[in-house]
């Protein structure tokens, strides 16, 4: 008999997509253009062909499920100066682990997160509503329920957890949060990191933060959630800053920041006791990431001059996209991340679905809905948007941003 929590998990997006527009005929003689997944297209650095050419005896290795040193020191080293975290407060050899990509780490994380009681009620997993639908199925097959949290503009985007009830709070285990926001691009402030952060250690949960877009941002630099905590003066909630590093862990990869999708190579941080757990379950459930990518993935944490060339393409996209849809949606322009989140019901375009299945029929381009970023129920917090990837080089959005507009006009 196979696991009944299967059945629970929320419809996963891109199936839903290819359901909406599978009976669809897009636009005749024009090349169909994929704007609904972040898939990045800009190219790796050179240095990352060489490196895995150079180290290919590694392919015949077995590879260790804690890397190697120096990649941890590579992680430590570029959180410690992207973040301004003290000296010493996340360590190689305590707090850090590579993993294969963000996904699978994201998932795994709730096996050893959440504790449930027989004779109690089920533990809940707070997530973000639009959301990444790991976070949510990953809380499912844990045997927790998912409590889905609004981030529509009303909260400005964020989800408002500290306004949850305190029998909410008292069953929480797990706490999802992605920073910079994926699908609406916005920033969550070092105030509103240090209170969730604070509200979690008072409650005995873990915050696991999502960070892979903290790379790809227009004008302000993300604040870390690692960058928060160092900053904790015991004065919220009586968290200081090494006591709620133990309810704290980060995700990063190097999928968005160095687009390189196709490594799966990321890492996890966070306070020690979590590592060590997670090191522990992974002793069971997880492949290691192969020598020739570690050695690949070293020098690319320790490289910011790609990162920053990858940055301003996006700013450039960014203007292409303002230019062609802002007098149609008004301001587009994301704060972080890549994605266009566009009100399509305020500009008077029906909902997301009606919206995808006008600019796939009409300009052959594909968009993903907001809906489907949400639990399957007619109110959720996404569905008058429409999420759109701004990943294709520049001269292709430069000739498909004013069609997608002209898609939609009147």
């Amino acid at each position: 008999m196979l696991n009944p929590r299967l059945d629970d998990l929320p419809g996963y997006p891109f199936a839903r997509l290819r359901d909406l527009l599978g009976s669809v005929a897009s636009a005749a003689n024009i090349a169909p253009l994929v704007m609904s997944i972040g898939e990045p297209q800009h190219a790796p650095p050179a240095f990352v062909a060489e490196i895995l050419a150079k180290s290919a005896d590694g392919w015949g290795k077995y590879p260790l499920l804690r890397g190697t040193p120096d990649f941890r020191r590579a992680v430590e080293g570029w959180l410690t100066r992207r973040f301004s975290l003290p000296q010493g407060f996340i360590t190689a050899d305590e707090n850090i682990l590579p993993v294969a990509g963000t996904r699978e780490a994201i998932y795994m994380f709730a096996t050893i997160a959440i504790s449930r009681k027989e004779d109690g009620p089920r533990p809940l997993v707070l997530v973000p509503n639009p959301l990444y639908h790991v976070y949510a199925g990953a809380a499912q097959m844990a045997g927790a329920d998912p409590v889905f949290v609004p981030a529509a503009r009303e909260t400005g985007f964020l989800p408002d957890y500290l306004a949850l009830p305190d029998e909410i709070w008292a069953r929480t285990a797990l706490v999802y949060l992605c920073a910079p926001a994926n699908p609406q691009g916005v920033l969550a402030s070092k105030d509103y990191l240090t209170a969730l952060l604070a509200k979690v250690v008072a409650h005995d949960a873990i915050l696991a933060v999502d960070e892979c877009y903290s790379e790809i941002y227009d004008v302000e630099k993300p604040v870390g959630a690692l960058e928060a905590c160092a900053g904790l003066d015991g004065q919220r909630g009586g968290a200081d800053a090494s006591h709620a590093l133990d309810h704290l862990v980060v995700f990063n990869s190097l999928s968005k920041r160095s687009s390189s999708p196709g490594l799966r190579s990321g890492f996890i941080a966070g306070g020690r006791r979590l590592i060590a757990a997670f090191a522990k379950l992974r002793d069971f459930a997880s492949s290691a990431t192969p020598l020739p990518i570690i050695a690949a993935a070293t020098e690319l944490w320790r490289d910011e001059v790609h990162v920053e060339a990858s940055r301003a393409r996006y700013r450039a996209k960014f203007d292409f996209a303002e230019a062609a849809l802002s007098p149609q949606f008004g301001p587009v322009r994301p704060a972080g991340g890549f994605f266009l989140w566009l009100d399509v019901k305020k500009a008077g375009l029906g909902d997301g679905e009606a919206a995808a299945r006008r600019l796939w029929q009409r300009a052959a381009i594909r968009t993903l809905p907001g809906a489907y970023l949400c639990p399957e129920d007619k109110t959720a917090p996404g569905a008058d948007f429409l999420r759109v990837a701004l990943v294709h080089d520049e001269p292709l959005l430069a000739e498909a941003l004013p069609r997608f507009a002209a898609a939609l006009a009147d």
